[in-house]
Parts: structure tokens; C-alpha cells; sequence
């Protein structure tokens, strides 16, 4: 005999019926908008998972047993692990209406919201987190990473002019396109390294240099040649921004800000606006990176600067605190679950919730 059919409630059987019944009709509609369809199915199970283990008191068995019978009456489906089951319980507990602060939750893919519910618990950061998720189209190992380094407390943080240089909307464009501090800890660098040290491994892990400089930076090239009256100029970086339309020049400090600093990069700016820069193109803009700042310093020498220009720190080893980690199962371990693969479905990797 079952055991696990003695600590059924008494309704379950008509219960599983009528989810069976939800789950068909999800799948019916699913060709259409198959993600938004799962997620608000997803919603749904947890929803009534979470309701009927607070009102009849019934525990994890119950899930495995739910989990079973969802993936017998539905063996085509993937998604109807206890693991799985879990996370939308814990969905439904973090959403009770489904949204995210203004987004709906399933304009998410389901991975990238799960990646939301569990490594981020403020509903203010959450929030951000989804509408950048749906404006730049983020991946979820994106998102994973991004979330990692507290990107929500470094972008639009570098100290700018552009506010007094630049029109708008391409002004805000510009502060949001930049960060402070930019994180170079996939270098493998230590502090010591120098500004040519630096510069050779940005190009060497240029990939994910773009990753961290953000979405529509296009590396034009190093040691970008310039001419003027005779003399020769080098840029270190030179880049173009494909959503705000124009060059991007970024200088590399191994010191401290300094004045100075500026100005040599509104040199560079002024020569690639008359050189280069064509008339669809929006002003230039400099991204001055530097060990260290003084913001008050830095506002001042950007304030008697008449090109827009941003200063930042860099960073060659980690000084951000990584979020802490959840009691919630690994993402990887459910999508090997979906995949097929082998995984012990006992729950000893994790406890959930």
C-alpha cells in the first residue's frame, strides 16, 4: 500500500483533477505565449500549493506526491519536479500578485525569475533588476553575474558634466550608460599592475570587458592613432556606443584622479569630434578610469571641462560583498532536472523553504 496516501487531505483527489485540468488548458494556450502561459501557471500551482499547506498543514510529502502525479498526467511536460514545485511555492509566497514592483512577472523567463526571487530580497532592487532584464536582454548567467557585483549599486554612479554638456535624452543616456567602480577582478591582476599591464589583459579577456563596460559598447580599438599638426596621439581604448550613437574614448590611470587627467582626455575628444566623428553621430564622450577618486575633486575639474567626460574607479580585486546565498535548491540542479539528467530528488543538496 501507498504510505503516502494516508496523509492525503481529504479533497486531494478532486484537487488534482481540477489542476489537471489547469494545467491542459495551459498547455493548449501555451503555443501562443509560451513563457507568460508558465510562469502564470507556475504562479497558479504555488499559489495553491502555498494556500493549502497553511490551511491544512500538510508537508513536503504531499509535494512529492504532487510531483509525481503532475508528471504522469502530464509526460511531456518538464518543469514538474518537488524541486521545482518548491520554487513556485516560493514564488507565490514573494509575489502574491504576480508583479515585480511595476513589472509583470511574466514578461520573465521562469530561470531568470527564479535567479530574481532568490538572490535578491529587496523589492526595490528587484524591480530594477527586472526592467533592465527586459530592456538590455539580459541572459540569465547575465543576470546571475550582474546581480553578483551589485550592478543596481554601480551603474549611473560615475562622476559626469554630462548633465551640462549634453542634451537631453542622450545626457541621461550617457550617465546610465556608465558605472562606478568598474570591476577588473577577471583580469587576475593584482594592485600593483600597470596602466599598459591592465590594458593588454582588457583585450585579452575583451569579451567580457564589454560585459562589465554594459550593453552597446562596440570595440572600435587600442592604441587608436591620432593625428594633429604633425604630432602623433594614442588612445587607449576607443569604442562606440550602438544605442546612444557616438564614440566612446576611455583613458586608463594606474594613479590616483588627477585635474590634469581631464584635461589631456578633452584633447582626445576634441580630435576625435573633428576627425572622426561624423554628422549622424552624437557628441563624443570620455570615460576616464582611474585607480582612485575624490568626487569633490573630480566635480571640480569636470566643471571647467567643455567636453562630457566620466570618471570612475577600477577595481583589480573584489572589495564588494557577494549577496548571500539562499537554502533554496541550485538553479543548475533544477535545470538538470528539466534536462533529463539524474539528480537526487530527496532534497539533502538544499532544504527549500
Amino acid at each position: 500500500m501507498d504510505s503516502s496516501k494516508s496523509i492525503l487531505p481529504a479533497d486531494y483527489a478532486p484537487w488534482l483533477v481540477s489542476l489537471k485540468s489547469r494545467i491542459a488548458s495551459a498547455q493548449q494556450r501555451a503555443t501562443l505565449a509560451v513563457n507568460q502561459e508558465l510562469v502564470q501557471l507556475y504562479h497558479y500551482l504555488g499559489s495553491e500549493i502555498l494556500e493549502r499547506q497553511s490551511r491544512q498543514g500538510w508537508g513536503a510529502k504531499v509535494i512529492d506526491r504532487l510531483a509525481s502525479d503532475l508528471r504522469e498526467a502530464f509526460p511531456t511536460m518538464k518543469g514538474f519536479s518537488s524541486r521545482n514545485l518548491k520554487y513556485m511555492k516560493f514564488f507565490a509566497q514573494q509575489c502574491p500578485s504576480g508583479v515585480i514592483g511595476q513589472q509583470p512577472a511574466a514578461q520573465l523567463p521562469w530561470f531568470h525569475l527564479v535567479t530574481l526571487l532568490t538572490k535578491v530580497s529587496d523589492g526595490t532592487q528587484r524591480e530594477w533588476y527586472a526592467g533592465q532584464i527586459i530592456s538590455q536582454g539580459w541572459s540569465r548567467n547575465t543576470l546571475d553575474m550582474h546581480i553578483k557585483n551589485s550592478l543596481h549599486l554601480r551603474q549611473a554612479a560615475a562622476v559626469t558634466n554630462f548633465q551640462s554638456r549634453l542634451p537631453n535624452p542622450h545626457a541621461q543616456l550617457a550617465v546610465e550608460a556608465l558605472k562606478d567602480p568598474y570591476l577588473f577582478d577577471f583580469l587576475g591582476l593584482g594592485d600593483e599592475a600597470h596602466e599598459r599591464d591592465i590594458e593588454n589583459a582588457l583585450i585579452r579577456h575583451i569579451t567580457r570587458f564589454l560585459l562589465e563596460l554594459g550593453a552597446g559598447f562596440a570595440f572600435v580599438g587600442r592604441q587608436f592613432r591620432l593625428e594633429v599638426g604633425g604630432d602623433e596621439f594614442f588612445i587607449d581604448l576607443l569604442f562606440y556606443h550602438t544605442r546612444i550613437k557616438c564614440y566612446v574614448v576611455v583613458e586608463l590611470k594606474g594613479v590616483d584622479f588627477k585635474p590634469e587627467h581631464a584635461g589631456q582626455l578633452n584633447f582626445y575628444l576634441s580630435a576625435v569630434d573633428a576627425q572622426i566623428k561624423t554628422p549622424d553621430d552624437k557628441p563624443t564622450i570620455g570615460l576616464l578610469l582611474c585607480k582612485k577618486q575624490n568626487r569633490l575633486v573630480a566635480e571640480y575639474a569636470l566643471s571647467g571641462i567643455n567636453k562630457p567626460i566620466g570618471v570612475a574607479e577600477y577595481q583589480l580585486v573584489r572589495s564588494l560583498p557577494e549577496p548571500l546565498d539562499t537554502s533554496m535548491p541550485t538553479i543548475e540542479e533544477i535545470e538538470a532536472e528539466l534536462a533529463g539528467d539524474t539528480l537526487s530528488n530527496d532534497g539533502n543538496k538544499r532544504a527549500a523553504p
